[in-house]
C-alpha cells in the first residue's frame, strides 16, 4: 500500500535549537498514522543532532540537497555516503536550486543516481517557470526534467524515487500564483505518462508523486483529493507547528 507523504522542507531557516523545538511541537501535535509518512527536512547543520532526537514512530528525516560525489577533495561538500545514516530522504532538483545555484539537469541526473546509489530516497522537484508556462511549454519542461533526472536508473531504481510537482509560479518566493486543482491534476497525470514510458505502467501506477508550491493547512487537503496525488511538498507553512500539523 502506497502511503501518503507530507514533507516539510524548513529552508534555509532555524538554528539547532530551534529546529528541535519545532520538532518536538510538531511531535506533540501529530499522531502516528499507518498510511500518512510525514517528513522532516532541517538544515544540514540540524540533521545530526534532531536524528538522535526524532520520534521515528511518527517522523523520518530528509537532507534538503547533498553533494553527487561520494567522498574527495570537495571542500564544504556533504555527500549523499555522509548522510546514509541520518536520512530516509533527500530533495533533489529543488527550485531554488536550480534558480539560485544553476544546477543542470545533470547535475540532478547524478544527485538523483548518487541519492539511489546510498539507499537514499531522493524526492524529485520538477516543475515549470511562470514564463515557461505563458509560452506553453509546461510539458516540455516536465518531460525534460523527469527524462533526465532518471535517465540512468534500472526499473528497480525507479521504484525507490518519489516525484515532485513543484511548478515554479505558483511559488510564494517567487510572488506565486494560485495553483489551479485541474492544471495540478493534468501535470501529474503527464508526469506519470512520462514514467510509463521509460519504466511501463505498473512503475508509473507506483511511483508517488506530489505536489508542492505555497501549500498550506487550508488547501492540503484539496491535493490530497486529488487523483494521483500521493502527498504534499510543504515550504513555509512547515515552519508553523499548527499549520503543518493541521495538514497531516
Amino acid at each position: 500500500m502506497k502511503r501518503t507523504l507530507i514533507v516539510g522542507n524548513w529552508k534555509m531557516h532555524l538554528n539547532t535549537h530551534e529546529a528541535s523545538t519545532l520538532m518536538h511541537r510538531l511531535g506533540q501535535r501529530i499522531k502516528v498514522h499507518r498510511d500518512v509518512e510525514v517528513v522532516l527536512a532541517p538544515s544540514m547543520l540540524s540533521l545530526q543532532p534532531l536524528s538522535t532526537e526524532i520520534d521515528r514512530r511518527k517522523f523520518r528525516l530528509a537532507a534538503q540537497d547533498a553533494y553527487f560525489k561520494d567522498e574527495g577533495p570537495y571542500t564544504g561538500e556533504v555527500s549523499f555516503t555522509m548522510l546514509q545514516d541520518l536520512v530516509h530522504y533527500a530533495i533533489v532538483g529543488h527550485s531554488a536550486r536550480r534558480i539560485y545555484f544553476n544546477e543542470s539537469l545533470e547535475t540532478v541526473r547524478d544527485k538523483v543516481q548518487a541519492a539511489v546509489r546510498n539507499d537514499i530516497v531522493p524526492i524529485l522537484c520538477v516543475g515549470e517557470t511562470k514564463d515557461e508556462r505563458n509560452a506553453g511549454e509546461t510539458k516540455q519542461v516536465i518531460h525534460d526534467h523527469v527524462t533526465s533526472a532518471l535517465s540512468n536508473l534500472t526499473s528497480e531504481d525507479i521504484m525507490k524515487v518519489v516525484i515532485a510537482y513543484e511548478p515554479i509560479w505558483a511559488i510564494s518566493t517567487f510572488d506565486g500564483e494560485v495553483s489551479k486543482p485541474d492544471d495540478m491534476k493534468r501535470a501529474m497525470q503527464f508526469i506519470r505518462f512520462q514514467i510509463a514510458e521509460l519504466y511501463g505502467k505498473r512503475a508509473a501506477e507506483e511511483v508517488r508523486v506530489l505536489y508542492g508550491g505555497s501549500v498550506n493547512d487550508q488547501d492540503a487537503r484539496a491535493y490530497l483529493e486529488l487523483d494521483g496525488c500521493d502527498g504534499v511538498l510543504v515550504g513555509a507553512a512547515s515552519l508553523n507547528y499548527h499549520q503543518f500539523a493541521s495538514s497531516v
